[in-house]
């Protein structure tokens, strides 16, 4: 067989039959093979050329607030917001971030052998890897293709770096390279880093910090300043300093300046309630009429507004952490507009265990308390109340199955007779079980769905007369949407969290006439008709008119504050997530330092009026304050005596027990000392009244009242009123002492 011959320079040559092969013949054949396979995995290595690609990777939306600037809220992917073209970035800033990462980055293609080879030879002096001698392209490379950090990796980097070279410019590269580079806490870009260390933007750094953020990239966590490596920050900035100055690049001045300025670190404010607003975007955008929606939306919120309003509640939580208080939310909203400006949920590090710290407060329903009370005399007020219409705040007493719920005011004080004004300005319960019995309960739910509490889903008669005290639950942002409306004359208004020049402004029902509207209004900012429970020097009354409501949910779970001006309309909530109660918290003390001072920093450049005040309105005399002095109030136009019965006066009946009412005896206290309350309503104090226990009468008195000694067993109740129009029997009502 004659084997394959081939010609070099007109010289013939055979190869030798591979039985007469040596040593050195099959060494450089498995040589041959063995640089053939590893061109073949080393090829297989590489990365495809769609991954070798600068532009930015924005997986989500771009969220703007309202002045253009970003919304970043994660900073755990690519930087696509804070992106900063090469010809922004500060000169000294570049020229540091060369020196300090790749000095020969103009010069190289990709791989600078010259840093590799000076990289192995302190290596090899020093027993270890002192620095890896990557160039800025290898790390572009490392940061579009994750490898392993291993040797074999590091090969493969060379290759594609070579490949990224060639087609892209040193200018984009570098320029990827400024705006991705890892920080610590997963910032990324210088932008973002200067925001994360000193709050400010790039142009504003002094030549330190500039410096800083070319150092922190070789050990983003181990020169973290605000992880305790501040002091080893320090000196490798001044040699890069040093350096700089050695090749030119600092003047002498520059570097004394900069040798000179200490390291001024200030956190940017956490703005942690992104995330959940985010979520609100994409429905509005999602029901949005629009077929696509745009990468970068411009939003309503107001960033300076939500870093105050942040610190604001994280402050006040922190003050009030000793009384078991550690959840809160804030919603402030543009009144003639609808737009949110800002939307907080209080902050919580990653270290923090505060239950329910990921949650978002604002649309999380929770018993509102007092702060639904408002739409109920709005309501009373359309169905034929005026606020000086006279109620009675007595103890009451209701039926819930076999046992007798008593209601109280906040003070567990009772006024007697009070103006509706008077009841609706300290927030008191029994006038507002009145309230709701003289509207209806499904009526007055009817009107809550239509200003959009969705999250009221039972019936009215699941929710009884509870409801005018707040035993349903509402969100924040439900209760805001219903003053909003409150705050423009009754008319419901959608809330807006997208800017669109274009749309026009939704008008919804009218909920409330103006009359009644405006009314609640101005009675939630006279500050006098809150005297009796508030005081006169109260937390709620503000320099300029404002209209505030609070309220606090059983065992003090939920502490409210809604306020409107003539511009904004805001709401608070404090409480804590996992259902635990606080220690004694209220709308007052809790959320109504916070809300006092948004309306100040809201108000600071004085561009205020007074709340809007219907024309059927106007100013009558009044003399129901404390301390018995007369002003004019507001009051419908039209003329209504102050003396109308609140509705039809019933005829006697027994009010104490109720039917079927359960009672415990409690053997631990003396017998003479456990008395029960007989009571009969719609009877005078001059009436005559016999009450029969079985059928046997055991006392006779002037009134409806009697303290009846509580005895085990079953028994039924029979009263006999007399009266003007001849004795009446009542009864019998049967009940049991266990």
């Amino acid at each position: 067989m004659n084997w394959l011959r081939w010609s070099i320079d007109r010289l013939d040559w055979t190869p030798p039959a591979p039985r007469l092969w040596r040593w050195r013949h099959w060494a450089a054949l498995a040589c041959l093979v063995c640089a053939s396979g590893f061109a073949v995995v080393t090829w297989a290595g590489l990365a495809p050329d769609a991954e070798l690609n600068l532009k930015p990777r924005a997986a989500a939306r771009i969220l703007l607030d309202r002045q253009g600037r970003p919304l970043a809220e994660d900073f755990s992917g690519w930087n696509v917001q804070s992106l900063v073209p090469l010809y922004s970035v500060p000169s000294v800033l570049r020229q540091a971030v060369l020196t300090a990462e790749d000095r020969r980055f103009y010069a190289h293609r990709g791989v600078d052998w010259i840093a590799r080879a000076h990289a192995l030879w302190q290596g090899l002096r020093a027993g270890r890897n002192v620095r890896g001698a990557s160039t800025i392209t290898e790390q572009v490379v490392r940061m579009l293709v994750p490898r392993p950090r291993t040797l074999w990796s590091k090969w493969l980097e060379g290759f594609d770096a070579r490949r990224l070279e060639a087609r892209a410019t040193k200018s984009d590269i570098l320029e990827f390279y400024l705006n991705q580079v890892p920080y610590a806490a997963n910032r990324r870009g210088i932008a973002e880093a200067a925001r994360y260390y000193f709050n400010r933007d790039l142009d504003t750094l002094d030549g330190r910090e500039m410096l800083t953020l070319a150092v922190l990239p070789r050990a983003p966590s181990g020169l973290d300043p605000y992880r305790g490596g501040a002091k080893i920050l320090d000196r490798r900035t001044l040699r890069l300093a040093t350096g700089m100055r050695r090749a030119g690049f600092l003047t002498g001045d520059d570097w004394q300046r900069i040798v000179e300025t200490p390291l001024d670190l200030s956190r940017a404010p956490r703005r942690t309630a992104i995330g959940h607003f985010r979520s609100y975007v994409e429905r509005q955008l999602a029901a949005s009429p629009r077929r696509a929606a745009p990468r970068r939306v411009v939003t309503t919120l107001d960033s300076g507004l939500m870093d105050f309003t942040q610190s604001l509640l994280d402050e006040r939580l922190a003050a009030l952490a000793g009384r078991r208080v550690h959840n809160g939310a804030v919603l402030v909203v543009d009144r003639r507009s609808g737009e949110i400006l800002s939307w907080v949920v209080a902050g919580a590090d990653a270290a923090d265990t505060t239950p329910g710290r990921y949650l978002d407060a604002v649309l999380i329903p929770r018993q509102p308390g007092s702060a639904l009370k408002p739409f109920l005399y709005a309501a009373a007020f359309d169905a034929g109340w005026s606020p000086g219409i006279r109620v009675e705040d007595a103890p009451l007493s209701e039926a819930v199955g076999t046992g007798l719920h008593q209601f109280n005011n906040y003070s567990h004080q009772f006024y007697g007779e009070v103006t509706v004004r008077q009841a609706l300005g300290n927030s008191l319960n029994i006038p507002a079980v009145h309230a709701v019995n003289f509207v209806g309960p499904e009526r007055y739910l009817s009107l809550l769905h239509e200003l959009g509490f969705g999250s009221l889903k039972k019936s009215a008669g699941f929710y009884g007369d509870g409801l005018a005290l707040g035993n349903g639950e509402v969100s924040l942002l439900e209760l805001v949407r219903g003053f909003t409306a409150l705050a423009n004359e009754g008319r419901a208004m959608p809330l807006r969290a997208v800017v669109d020049p274009q749309a026009r402004l939704p008008l919804g029902a009218q909920v409330f006439s103006p009359d009644a509207a405006t009314m609640i209004g101005n009675i939630l900012s006279d500050p006098w008709a809150r005297v009796m429970e508030f005081g006169r020097y109260s937390t709620l009354n503000l320099p300029v008119q404002t209209a505030v409501k609070t309220g606090t949910s059983t065992d003090y779970r939920d502490a409210w504050a809604v306020g409107y001006d003539s511009r904004y309309v805001i709401g608070i909530w404090m409480g804590n997530l996992d259902q635990s109660p606080t220690d004694g918290i209220t709308g007052s003390t809790g959320p109504g330092l916070v809300l006092r001072g948004l309306f100040a920093y809201l108000n600071r450049d004085m561009n205020t009026g007074r709340l809007p005040l219907s024309a059927g309105l106007l100013l009558k005399n009044n003399c129901d304050f404390v301390d018995g002095a007369c002003a004019q109030v507001y009051d419908y136009r039209t003329s209504i005596s102050y003396e109308r019965p609140v509705a039809d006066v019933p005829g006697p009946f027994i009010q104490n027990p109720t039917p079927n009412l359960r009672l415990a005896y409690d053997p631990r206290l003396p017998a003479d000392r456990q008395r029960f309350r007989f009571a009969l309503g719609s009877v005078g104090k001059d009436d005559r009244v016999k009450w029969l226990v079985n059928g046997e009468q055991i006392a006779e008195t002037n009134g409806g009242e009697l303290m009846w000694p509580v005895r085990r067993g079953a028994y039924a109740l029979t009263a006999l009123v007399e009266t003007a129009d001849g004795e009446r029997t009542l009864g019998p009502v049967a009940f049991s002492v266990r």
